[in-house]
Parts: structure tokens; sequence; C-alpha cells
């Protein structure tokens, strides 16, 4: 096929065209801006576009289907071509659905924990060498690819996104793929740019769950309430698989998993974890892997790439990153570590960095969600704001919104990077939060700096 992809440059859609070269497809593309690793990613396939921009003149009759990526808006005038010659357009779930359908499709859905959970599966997969094709929203740390399609392989493991497919689709891109096997994790308001509304978000929930094919299997955790109610009165013909959190322990800052063949030491921890792992292990056994191969791989597995990963370490202290940026994220977050490093003074260090969070009605939704910490802080840079035309929120909004009196408030980089630098930390974990990067913070002097302590 001649397949041409507009915005080419994002993580999932140059993956999607490295993968189709590689499959011998005739591929072509454009961007208004590339940045790295997907610069020299298709630089080195030869699929870097010649110039930035769009250019109506990349669009012809020969072209089988032009992928259209969620950067490109409904102006973008190689779209309007396009539509014009009437060309097939595809956004990217609909063309990895129609590219898959001889195989077993499993997607991992839900508010949270979607990225670790499909993180876990491919680590005891990988560790037992058993293949499959792959598509995931974020880079994992163990694997080079976010997305990987064969001729050969039985199943294709997609993590699930409820956003909008594009910009002419607005249709939630799990819709698509029309799973055999299916897994939620929960279901937390999120995305209300595109949702406006609680019921409206947990109606997507619903019709994912009627896009499983009859006859398939749904994993569910059954302590999220919403979630639990939802499952349980659908009338959908399918086998519905509850999980709760399996039994555990911490012992010196270790969480051991208690199961039939012994206590297994993880390297991760927290509640939202546990629940990960449980749900995890419903899909790897559907997947072929019993609970004595899941139980053999799952010790080593260190976590996804920014979730509560481990950055730093001094004689007393740790640093982690983390994506958590949604207020049931962040909660589960702070109460992670909470629990495991209970003789340890707790700081978090949240940015305010979505649209969503820093909308003034929604951010309410962050009531008591750094509650657990000794220390609080919030950042956000105004500028965010003033590009969509939004007026700044005042710190006290912020601090009021949290409903947390002792909450330092930071809106300039400068100021925040000043104070974590010149902070003393004693038998401390810090946490830094964020979908964002904390106004180009240095990561490797903050390292240094705590763990020198």
């Amino acid at each position: 096929m001649r397949i041409h992809f507009i915005a080419i440059g994002g993580s999932a859609m140059h993956s999607l065209a490295l993968a189709m070269h590689q499959l011998g497809h005739q591929v072509s593309g454009s961007d208004d801006a590339l940045f790295e690793p997907s610069k020299s990613n298709l630089k080195t396939a030869g699929l870097l576009p010649d110039t930035l921009g769009w250019n109506p003149k990349r669009i012809h009759s020969e072209i089988d289907v032009v992928v259209l990526g969620m950067h490109a808006k409904k102006e973008n005038p190689e779209l309007i071509k396009a539509q014009q010659l009437r060309l097939k357009i595809q956004s990217y779930p609909e063309f990895l659905a129609a590219r898959s359908q001889d195989k077993t499709r499993v997607v991992i859905a839900g508010s949270h924990g979607k990225t670790t959970i499909t993180s876990m599966i491919l680590h005891v997969l990988n560790y037992h060498e058993k293949k499959t094709d792959l598509m995931v929203g974020a880079p994992l740390a163990d694997f080079k690819q976010t997305l990987f399609l064969s001729e050969e392989n039985d199943f294709l493991l997609l993590e699930g996104d409820e956003y909008l497919s594009s910009a002419i689709d607005p249709k939630p891109k799990f819709l698509w793929y029309q799973p055999e096997i299916a897994l939620i994790s929960g279901i937390a308001w999120d995305h209300i740019n595109v949702f406006p509304t609680f019921e409206n978000y947990v109606e997507q929930f619903d019709r994912f769950i009627f896009s499983i094919q009859a006859g398939g299997v749904l994993i569910y955790n059954a302590d999220d309430v919403i979630l639990k109610e939802l499952v349980e009165n659908h009338n959908h013909p399918i086998k519905k698989i509850p999980y709760h959190i399996p039994e555990h322990s911490i012992e010196t800052g270790t969480t051991y998993l208690n199961t039939t063949e012994g206590s297994l030491p993880l390297s991760i921890f927290g509640n939202h974890n546990l629940y990960n792992l449980a749900g995890a292990q419903w899909v790897t056994q559907l997947m072929g892997i019993d609970a004595s191969e899941f139980y053999e791989a799952i010790p080593s597995f260190m976590g996804a790439s920014k979730r509560l990963e481990r950055i730093g370490k001094g004689k007393t202290t740790l640093l982690f990153k983390d994506f958590a940026h949604a207020p049931s994220k962040v909660k589960a977050t702070a109460k992670a570590v909470k629990k495991q490093f209970k003789d340890q003074k707790i700081t978090l260090c949240l940015e305010l960095h979505t649209y969503s969070s820093l909308d003034s009605n929604f951010i309410e939704q962050y009531a008591g969600c750094l509650d657990e910490a000794d220390e609080a802080i919030v950042f956000y840079d105004p500028e965010a704001l003033k590009i969509k035309n939004r007026e700044p929120i005042e710190p006290k909004t912020i601090k009021a919104a949290f409903k947390n009196a002792s909450l330092l408030v930071f809106t300039e980089s400068g100021a925040l990077k000043e104070y974590l630098f010149q902070k003393q930390y004693h038998k401390e974990v810090l946490v830094m939060m964020s979908s964002g990067n904390f106004g180009s913070l240095d990561w490797e002097k903050l390292i240094q700096h705590v763990s020198s302590f």
C-alpha cells in the first residue's frame, strides 16, 4: 500500500509509520514540527519529510490511505486535499484496527494504570520468550518500540485510550479495537475538555464494554464501585472476571506478594500497583502464562518508565519521578508512598500541567490529594494558560482547592528550582509528579543534590 501520515512526528504516529515501512509498504509523511527521538528514527528509516509544514502537493490519487494524527487540525491543507480527492482517511486507531483483524486483540483500558498493566504483561511475556504484537502510549523501560506489528504473532496487546481518535473522528480510540480480551482498571473522571460531565465520561466505558466481541472476556477491578456497578449490570454477552487487591505485606520498605508458592519480594509498591498486578496476571493467564510462570517473572518487574520510578537514592533519601497528574492518580501515589515509607518524611511536588488540571472548576477535584505529605508543593506555569487565552489561577485559589493551608505554591520555575536545590534532605522521600517537566528542570542536578544526603 501507499500510506501517507499527516502529523507523522507523534510518538504513536511515527512508530506506526516505521512499522508499515518495515512490512514493505510505501510510506510518506508530513508535520510542522519534529522532535527527538521521532526525528532521528524517521531519518534513519528514510522517512523524514524533506521540509517541515503542510503541502497539499504531497496528496495525490495514488495514495491508498491517509492516516490522520491527533496533532492535525480540521483545516489542515493536506487533509482538505485528501477529502477533495475522496481518499480513504483513517485515524491512527481505525487504521490499526483494520490491520489486525486476524489477531486476538487484548485491550487494556481504564482511567489509570494502563501503561503499568501493559508493561507488566509485556515483561512477563518477554521473560518467558512469548512474542506478541503491541501498541503502548508511552515508551517502556524494557522495550525500544512503542508499536510492533508482525505477520506471524497471534496476539496484539493494545493500550486503550478513551481520548478522541482525530480532529474529524470524535470516537474514543478504544472503541475501534473490538477486543476478544479486555481489562478496565477503574473509572475516574478525566479529559474534561472532551467529556464535560462524569456521566458522559462513564458512558464511554459503557460503549467500550459493548465493543468487546460477543463471547469475549472482560477483566475488571471489582473494588472500583463505579466500575463494578457498570460491569455487573451490563447485559452484553461476555464473560466477566473480577479482580481484587492481592494479599501482601510490607517489611522494611519492601512489598511481598503472598502466594501459594510463598512470599515474593516485589520491586514495585503501592495499592494501585498491586491492583495492576492482579489485573495483569489474569490477562497473561488468558495469553497462555500460568500462575507459576507469572510469579517467576513478576519480581524482576521494576515498574513502567516515569510511573513511581526511582531515579535517585542517597544514604537516607529517595527520589521518585511519577507521571501522576489527574486527581485519582495523585491520591494513589501519595497513599502508596506514605504506606511504604512510614519512617521517612514525605515531600510531594505536583505540577499542574494539563489544561484539565488548570481548569478553575475541575481543580476542586484535587481536594485532599496531597494530605498524605509532610510537605506538599504545587507548581504551575501561568504562561500555559495565556496560550489558551485563559485567566491565571491565583495561588490562594489553588490552596483552597486542595484544602491544604500549608501548601507551597510556585508559579515561577526559577523559584521552584531554587527551593528544591537549596533544600536540605534528611530521611526524606521526594516525589516529583507531572506529565510535564517542571519548567525544564535539571533532573541530573536534582538527582545529585537529593542523593547527597
